[in-house]
């Protein structure tokens, strides 16, 4: 019920876009829809970092090294949460993560690799 699959990362130049996406197929609807669910990230060598939330009623919240490049938005008929991330900076490079929590739970994706190197 609570695996999470991740998508969409790879190789991008700086300045350009990726968008990643998580699916989580085994969970009902009932608990996708009111879940909390979230993107970290962690860089090599460094601690898991948030990098932004999205509420079941759809409230948002950004770190502010993302805030006015990244987009996190859902679409509960496919139970699926996505990242939109353009203006890509190698600080950006990241193993990216999808989060879910509900109700004292969390489940978390295997993580997706993303690059951003000229």
């Amino acid at each position: 019920q609570g695996q999470l699959q991740e998508s969409g990362g790879g190789l991008v130049q700086p300045g350009g876009s990726l968008r990643l996406s998580c699916r989580a197929p085994r969970t009902i609807t009932s608990v996708f829809n009111p879940s909390m669910m979230g993107w970290y990230r962690q860089a090599l060598g460094k601690e898991r970092e948030l990098v932004a939330t999205i509420s079941g009623g759809g409230a948002t919240e950004y770190a502010d090294s993302v805030k006015g490049r990244f987009t996190i938005y859902r679409d509960n008929s496919r139970k699926t949460v996505y990242l939109q991330m353009n203006g890509l900076a190698p600080e950006d490079t990241a193993v990216y993560y999808c989060n879910r929590k509900l109700s004292g739970q969390e489940f978390w994706g295997q993580g997706t690799q993303v690059t951003v190197s000229s």
